[in-house]
């Protein structure tokens, strides 16, 4: 069921070619349909990640949103972080944990609410809020679908949930897009 709720997923997200169109997109050059497993993954250094752009701003020429696969291993984590972008994840197997300060425009994040997350949910970043994912499962990967709005993303980095705004880290680009970016992206609205 999973294997193919995800391959619709994909499909709806990637398949925008008429019967008679070619093979390739005109304006990204991309082929209009793709198979997951020939696109590059990697870990960008992130013990327990694995990532795969599959609709990428920087990578492939899209404007308004951008689509990932992401796996982590179990104990895997993402930074804290916020982004001045939305973003919607599709949880297609395992579980784990989401951490949202949902008061992130303070001064700092602050104590973060839980939330458990496992197959078959989604869940929403809504803009600027700092957050982070956890596989907490400590026998099985978590894999999501990640859709961001407003690529290629700009992240602010913290150390910890009470780290003033002013002192995260700004990671632009971001790791997945670093070997291909080119040009100045244009000014994004930040805290």
């Amino acid at each position: 069921m999973c294997s193919m709720w995800t391959s619709f997923l994909i499909t709806l997200l990637l398949s925008v070619a008429a019967a008679d169109s070619s093979l390739f997109e005109a304006n990204t050059g991309v082929p209009i349909v793709r198979n997951i497993s020939e696109i590059n993954q990697d870990n960008y250094g992130r013990l327990g990640l694995s990532h795969i752009t599959i609709a990428g701003s920087v990578m492939h020429g899209f404007k308004e949103i951008e689509v990932w696969l992401q796996t982590f291993a179990p104990g895997a984590r993402t930074p804290i972080h916020r982004h001045s972008c939305e973003e919607i994840f599709v949880v297609l197997k395992g579980s784990g944990t989401l951490y949202l300060a949902s008061d992130s425009h303070k001064n700092y994040p602050g104590s973060p609410q839980e939330f458990p997350i496992f197959t078959n949910t989604t869940f929403h970043i809504p803009i600027n809020d700092a957050h982070q994912v956890w596989n907490t499962n400590e026998h099985e990967d978590l894999q999501f679908l990640v859709i961001i709005s407003r690529p290629p993303i700009k992240v602010f980095i913290y150390d910890d949930w009470y780290m003033p705004h002013t002192a995260a880290k700004l990671k632009f680009p971001y790791y997945w897009d670093e070997l291909s970016y080119g040009q100045t992206s244009s000014v994004k609205d930040e805290l």
